[in-house]
């Protein structure tokens, strides 16, 4: 037993199964036996009442026979027992019980035994009051002032306070206000009962005005509302914010009378009209809570228990003890048993009843002695050698995660189809051409061990979809595979920005230290096929947009290059070739005859990307194939950023026509509400009005409503389709300055994160901000020109911008530092650069 946990005097299980909580509890001389020795009373949800009378011989000895002095079982179950003054004509101790419709009050007595059994213990009805609501909790007292005798005041689950003197029953009030019951208690020194609501407030009702206030079974007919009848008002209210656990008042000789209320994290003290007077912040959920008196004058100790199966002992705010139990108490009690004064009496929702102390236990474990020995330094020098020659050889091989991926435990792997399928998979797609294509890619997953909860994703970026993007397997054994299939194709109506997708594989293999298993990913990427957008067309002489890409090599017929899109019938158009996008533009790519350049033109800037990617990838595939390693493409022309600036004054229109709707639309449905209430009323009314055309212009806000609405969709599919062309020029305008300034993969890698740094477009984080914050961020930092330049700070908040004109400059202005020699780099070599990592 460690230094801290409470010490056993007596313990106990209760029945099989039963549940209790906090009113199940109660120590009292029930029997009226005169001794001052306390009994203990509990009850079960399973309608148990049993009564102990603990007397070991021994701290900690196993539990008597006679120590259980009574066990009853109702019908119904017991939520609640009270020892008190109940019985009139006599100042006797009686046991209230109070069970979900039925209060009931028994006489418990003991009768000598003649023989070795023991005396006997039997409990007899004196009264009960069959209830009309149902019961929450109770209180009891000497309510008004009587003397001798104690009044009860139950709370039912809808708010009623039912008060009964004795064998008959007083009144009942409502609570004002009142949503789901609290705590409830009375002070007997101010005469009121005091409640936690569920506006997390402490209220309190003087006794004297719950008796005059109207009777809650009383209607309000038109002679009683001007009856006496007052309405029920609250003395004073307290706002805890938070929900209350318990209610305790305690009067000691030596302390003023105070209000404890345990809460969910605090623990308040309160003075008779409700202010403060000191409150404990606590860092663990507490359980239940019982202050007792205290041998220092003018404080009051408490128990407080908790989930973490601690008891802790605080002199008002100072944590004096803290003892650990065998469980989480739900209710306790100080009780006098056996002469012993101040036993904690803890018992746990399960039915572990306790009776311990507080106290220490000193410790017995001595360190046993360590044999001396000599110590040979020749033994441990080659020893270390060893360990440091060990360590050396782990850190060479530098081969953890490269032995993973050579003998992967789940390998998932993407075949696309090199046809388009014979008959398209397309679901619901809103491209306007005749047919839209959809091409197979055939997903498979392979493992050497066993796997659980095998789960494939397949990520397309919109506007392409699949058929299906999630699948769900069973548990794999070693050296098996699943294969799906699954289609893709073109749902949007415009040019997506990029033609790959990815496959992730989550999964968990369990070990022996992890039964469960450990989780796990394995990805792979797939390249979707050019013709699943597009189509072969008849080339195009005139065209808006244009720009030409050089190379160091020949130009490569489109025979070889482009097999997928021209036939060998077709040799005369070997230098021009035509794509036909699904949604609608076209464009033209044109071989030079005598120089080594390649044209690519079409009316809209966006369609130039795919086919310029295609173009470049292709040639360096070509040329690699052949293991020509010199070849390179290069672009000489100028950047065509008034094109991607009037891009980005669309994208940039269509986000605040969308803050417009949303403000019409926020407008229109507070009026449509106002309209609504006006009716309602009109409605209500017994004296029928006319109406003034309000229900006209109900139906006229509700049509300005729904076109608002079906023109805020419409703009939101707009903005979409926007962000989408917008994406792929930004593709494009990197790859132009990529191959105009030969930029390195590092040097890409920072401007697609600069330009490409969201991956969807919304309206309280947008493209624009973002970018222009990226952009700021390297014009101050690698671009710039000055140590000036890069004191400017920049600002944490990013937020929508009223135009575009300064994204523009910046955009202009990076492209000059990059033709005048600035480089995208961020090593820490340069005294005037940081290594920062860039927004998004």
């Amino acid at each position: 037993m460690s230094l801290f946990k409470a010490r056993d005097w007596w313990s106990t299980t209760l029945g099989e199964k039963e549940e209790f909580d906090q009113g199940c509890l109660c120590v009292a001389d029930v029997d009226n036996s005169g001794s001052g020795q306390d009994k203990i009373i509990v009850s079960s949800y399973m309608g148990y009442l049993r009564i102990f009378n603990p007397h070991p011989v021994q701290p900690g000895d196993e539990v008597q026979p006679e120590d259980l002095l009574l066990e009853v079982q109702f019908r119904e179950p017991i939520l609640q027992v009270e020892v008190g003054k109940f019985v009139s004509g006599t100042e006797g101790l009686h046991l209230a019980v109070l069970h979900c419709r039925k209060l009931c009050v028994y006489a418990v007595s003991g009768t000598l035994g003649n023989v070795e059994h023991g005396n006997q213990y039997q409990i007899k009805l004196m009264y009960e009051h069959n209830l009309q609501r149902t019961a929450c909790n109770m209180t009891y007292g000497p309510f008004g002032g009587v003397k001798g005798r104690d009044l009860i005041c139950i709370q039912s689950m809808d708010g009623m306070l039912m008060l009964f003197e004795q064998e008959s029953y007083a009144f009942g009030r409502f609570l004002p206000g009142f949503l789901l019951p609290g705590p409830l208690a009375y002070s007997s020194r101010t005469d009121s009962f005091i409640t936690v609501s569920s506006c997390r407030q402490v209220e309190s009702y003087k006794y004297q005005v719950l008796a005059f206030a109207t009777d809650a079974d009383e209607r309000q007919t038109e002679q009683q509302k001007h009856s006496s009848g007052k309405k029920l008002v609250v003395d004073w209210v307290l706002n805890i914010g938070e929900q209350a656990l318990d209610i305790c008042i305690v009067s000691f000789n030596q302390a003023i009378s105070s209000v404890f209320v345990l809460g969910e994290r605090n623990f308040f003290c309160l003075k008779d009209n409700g202010q403060i007077r000191f409150m404990k912040k606590l860092d663990y959920s507490p359980s239940c809570f019982i202050p007792y008196c205290s041998v220092k004058e003018g404080t009051i100790n408490t128990l407080i228990g908790n989930h973490s199966k601690m008891l802790n002992v605080y002199q008002d705010v100072t944590l004096k003890w803290a003892a650990q139990l065998p469980h989480v108490p739900v209710s306790v009690k100080v009780a006098r048993l056996q002469d012993l004064k101040g036993v904690i009496v803890t018992l746990s929702d399960d039915g572990h009843l306790q009776c311990s102390y507080l106290g220490t236990d000193p410790s017995i474990f001595q360190a046993p002695k360590v044999e001396s020995r000599e110590i040979n330094y020749e033994e441990f020098e080659a020893e270390m050698k060893e360990l440091q020659k060990n360590i050396r050889e782990a850190t060479k091989t530098q081969d953890v995660l490269p032995k993973s991926e050579k003998h992967r435990d789940v390998v998932v792997t993407a075949e696309v189809s090199p046809d388009l399928d014979a008959e398209s998979q397309a679901i619901d797609s809103e491209v306007k051409a005749e047919a839209v294509p959809s091409v197979t890619v055939k997903v498979t997953v392979q493992t050497r061990v066993a796997v659980q909860k095998p789960n494939l994703a397949v990520c397309i970026q919109a506007p392409l979809a699949v058929t299906c993007d999630q699948f769900l397997f069973d548990d794999l054994e070693p050296d098996s595979s699943e294969t799906v299939f699954l289609s893709v194709f073109l749902k949007g109506n415009c040019p997506p920005s990029e033609l790959e997708g990815s496959c992730l594989v989550s999964y968990t293999i369990p070990t022996e230290l992890n039964p469960e298993g450990i989780p796990r990913v394995a990805e792979c990427n797939f390249k979707l096929p050019l013709r699943l957008i597009c189509f072969p067309a008849q080339p195009s002489k005139a065209a808006n947009h244009k720009i030409t890409i050089d190379t160091n090599k020949p130009p490569i017929s489109f025979l070889t290059l482009f097999p997928d899109f021209l036939d060998s019938s077709e040799d005369d158009q070997a230098n021009a070739l035509g794509f036909q996008f699904l949604t609608g533009s076209k464009t033209t790519l044109l071989a030079s005859k005598t120089s080594q350049r390649y044209r690519i033109q079409s009316d809209q800037l966006e369609d130039l990307w795919l086919i310029t990617k295609e173009l470049t990838l292709r040639l360096q595939e070509h040329f690699k194939k052949k293991n020509c390693k010199d070849f390179a493409c290069t672009f000489s022309g100028s950047i065509p950023l008034q094109e991607y600036f009037e891009l980005i004054d669309q994208h940039f229109e269509l986000r605040l026509n969308a803050e417009k709707f949303q403000e019409l639309l926020s407008e229109r449905a507070v009026q449509f509400r106002a309209i609504e209430r006006r009716l309602l009323t009109r409605f209500k009314d017994k004296t029928p009005a006319p109406l003034q055309h309000l229900d006209t212009l109900l139906e006229g806000t509700f049509r300005e409503v729904i076109a608002l609405a079906d023109a805020a969709e419409e703009n939101q599919t707009n903005l979409f389709q926007a962000f989408s062309k917008l994406k792929c020029a930004t593709h494009l305008v990197i790859m132009l300055i990529s191959l105009w300034q030969k930029l390195s993969t590092d040097q890409i890698a920072v401007l697609e994160a600069t330009f490409l740094p969201l991956a969807e477009d919304t309206q309280e984080l947008g493209w624009e901000e973002t970018v222009d914050a990226a952009v700021s961020y390297l014009l101050k930092t690698c671009l710039s020109k000055s140590s000036k330049e890069q004191a400017l700070t920049l600002g944490s908040e990013l937020s929508m911008p009223k135009d575009t004109n300064r994204l523009k400059k910046n955009i202009t202005l990076l492209c000059d530092r990059l033709a005048k020699g600035g480089r995208l780099s961020f090593s820490t070599d340069s005294a005037t650069q940081q290594a920062v990592a860039l927004p998004g």
